[in-house]
């Protein structure tokens, strides 16, 4: 962690000294690339992408304990196993900020579950309780529909897994979709201290990353967090370049090759501190997140309606899907 101070509250914690200014040097060679885009692979369905980002806010709010949440992870594993993956899940009774015995579960699907080299794909999918950076003070303690912050990365890897049942990877590699619970618990903004506020995060990765699965390894990860907001881009974040600095150019590189690069800037920006955290740090597996970035956003530099109430399909764009979507198809069929 860097030590500068914290300029704005993320879907974890926090941005920490954003530059966006800074380059790495070895992406100043790569113009000619972005300038010659050769896509590989299926083409992901934005549509596709939207219904299951919709289908997930049919349950309503998904925060953690509700009704919601218990109807919506049924459905998650349903539809992965109905695209052929093995699921399985991982249950654990977790404390929350203040207390509260969260039940959490981690839904693990795979793709191919015999291959032994394996990618990782992960987005957390429960909502949060409290609207607590919504404009209005008196919305502070609703829950949020959590279209972007939540939905909007599972449904890229239900695309996803929905095309490599129909499209097998050249690679003969393994992929697993993992959905992280108990991401969106942290301290809410009302609460005075907020020194131990990043122990509350990202719970269930935390869990995840101490308990693997038997013998589990992935050769790295990639983390989706609002991957469908309205004029998102995402910068290149500061623990990803820490921790997994090649795959954050393979990515980035990828979203050039894909014809995405203009939703991928070469800036690098800070640290923020998300289920990608544990992956690297307790787990050991190489992992990058894919999160937006908003510089001129005075609401929240992760965007306007992040937290809040307009949290909604209205605020939902099918060309971020998309670029999300096609970015990662482009890393998984040029893997070698």
């Amino acid at each position: 962690m860097v030590t500068a101070a914290v300029v704005a509250l993320a879907a974890g914690l926090g941005w920490y000294g954003y530059s966006n200014s800074n380059k790495n040097v070895n992406d100043l060679t790569e113009t000619e690339e972005e300038e010659k885009a050769s896509p590989v692979g299926p083409d992901f369905n934005a549509d596709s992408a939207y219904a299951f980002t919709q289908a997930q806010c049919d349950f309503g709010p998904r925060d953690m304990n509700s009704k919601g949440h218990e109807e919506c992870g049924a459905w998650i594993v349903a539809k992965f196993k109905g695209y052929g993956c093995k699921v399985t899940t991982q249950k654990a009774d977790l404390k929350g900020y203040d207390g509260t015995t969260l039940k959490s579960t981690n839904i693990m699907a795979q793709y191919n579950p015999r291959a032994t080299t394996r990618i990782l794909l992960c987005a957390h999918w429960d909502s949060r309780p409290w609207a607590d950076n919504d404009p209005d003070s008196a919305n502070w303690h609703k829950p949020i529909l959590a279209a972007n912050d939540a939905a909007s990365g599972v449904a890229v890897m239900l695309e996803i897994a929905r095309l490599l049942q129909k499209n097998a990877l050249p690679s003969g590699f393994g992929v697993d979709f993992v959905c992280f619970d108990a991401e969106d618990w942290g301290t809410p903004q009302w609460e005075a201290n907020q020194d131990a506020s990043g122990d509350f995060w990202a719970l269930g990765a935390q869990h995840f990353a101490a308990n693997l699965p038997q013998g589990y390894e992935a050769r790295y990860g990639i983390l989706l967090d609002m991957v469908g907001g309205m004029n998102a881009k995402f910068y290149k974040e500061g623990i990803s370049n820490q921790y997994a600095p090649e795959i954050v150019k393979k990515v980035w590189r990828a979203a050039r090759q894909a014809g995405f690069g203009s939703y991928f800037p070469r800036q690098e920006g800070g640290m923020i501190t998300d289920d990608h955290i544990p992956l690297n740090q307790k787990a050991g597996i190489p992992t990058i997140d894919i999160i937006p970035y908003y510089p001129d956003c005075q609401q929240s530099s992760f965007g306007p309606t992040w937290h809040t109430l307009a949290d909604n399909m209205d605020n939902i764009d099918r060309n971020t899907l998309k670029a999300v979507g096609q970015t990662v198809i482009q890393v998984l069929f040029t893997e070698k």
